[in-house]
């Protein structure tokens, strides 16, 4: 079974980063260096989530991992969700996109993906939105998987080392994408990640792997200084050669028009942190915390942005530390950021 403390040559893992970026090509590069990538099947079918691990494996013989997203909380409020609804419509007709129907409940197949990396013995799952169950948990060990849970403040490590999970992602505020609590109406912790490692690490024994923030080889040595067992970085591959990032995406880390991030909900009903842009601009004030059902309205609008290479219309998720993000083969993006620390 992969264990964070001794099969790590490089201790950086590639964030699961759902919508492209995550190709079987970015987690074979990782992976290949000595760190650990990680597909993303959020959303994904069960048949192209096979057909991706397939894929790595033919790319490497390195252990690599898979993200998969715990159902959502039953929906709540439908009127405010269909109010959302008839706010985006201007905006659907003007793009010539069909918004879908308000669905009740979460239909990812989220027991159909823990059946496959069952069957196929995926070497690292991890979960994000919800902690896994204990017998999930416990299925995933019996073939010889890892399995990690992701969360975002000291209480979720405890409650996740609970479940029995082999190592707890804990990701700070300043992470990119989506944010991993396990409750998406929660305040967010206000400590760095490096302050949450030090918390976590007295009370959980569990390896810890830092997420958020984690931009040069300075924030990589903080974290593990900290005692995390490794880092985790997004953003930070945006850019790389090997990633499936929409052109309009990657044109926006590096583009004057976009200055700042912040936490929305307007993309998918979960908060998570992109550069600010017209639609969140236009629509944040609105949103509601309804997911996937905020997420399954706005896919068909993000699709035709990014048709359009429009980056006012993405999701451009991104960390506090977008501006390093760099073009570059992965490799040779992790070697940096690994070289760098040890200097420090």
């Amino acid at each position: 079974m992969f264990d964070f403390e001794e099969d790590l040559r490089i201790p950086i893992v590639g964030a699961p980063m759902a919508g492209g970026p995550s190709t079987p090509e970015l987690v074979a590069a990782v992976s290949s260096t000595g760190g650990l990538g990680f597909l993303a099947a959020g959303y994904k079918s069960v048949d192209a989530v096979r057909r991706e691990v397939d894929a790595v494996r033919a790319l490497t013989d390195a252990p690599f991992g898979l993200n998969l997203f715990v159902p959502g909380r039953p929906l709540a409020d439908r009127a405010a969700v269909e109010a959302y609804r008839d706010r985006l419509q201007p905006l659907a007709e003007r793009r010539n996109v069909v918004l879908p129907e308000v669905v009740d409940r979460d239909d990812d197949a989220f027991d159909a993906k823990v059946d496959l990396a069952v069957e196929l013995a995926v070497p690292v799952v991890s979960f994000t939105f919800g902690l896994p169950p204990r017998g999930v948990v416990d299925r995933l060990h019996a073939v010889g998987t890892a399995v990690v849970a992701t969360v975002s403040d000291v209480d979720e490590a405890v409650s996740a080392a609970e479940r029995g999970v082999d190592a707890i992602c804990l990701q700070g505020v300043d992470a990119g994408g989506h944010r991993a609590t396990l409750d998406p109406d929660a305040e967010p912790d206000p400590r760095s990640t490096r302050e949450l490692v030090e918390a976590a690490r007295v009370a959980v024994d569990r390896p810890l792997v830092a997420a958020g923030g984690i931009a040069t080889g300075e924030d990589v040595a903080a974290a593990l200084a900290a005692g995390a067992t490794a880092v985790q970085i997004g953003t930070a591959l945006l850019r790389a050669d090997e990633a499936g990032t929409k052109p309009a995406h990657r044109a926006a880390l590096h583009d004057d028009r976009f200055t700042d991030t912040v936490v929305t909900r307007a993309f998918s009903g979960r908060p998570a942190r992109g550069l600010v842009n017209d639609f969140i601009t236009d629509f944040d004030a609105y949103a509601v915390t309804a997911y996937p059902q905020v997420h399954l309205l706005t896919s068909g609008l993000r699709a035709a942005a990014g048709a359009a290479d429009d980056p006012q219309g993405l999701a451009l998720w991104a960390g506090v530390g977008y501006r390093m993000a760099r073009s570059a083969p992965a490799e040779e993006i992790i070697r940096d950021l690994w070289r760098e620390a040890r200097q420090v």
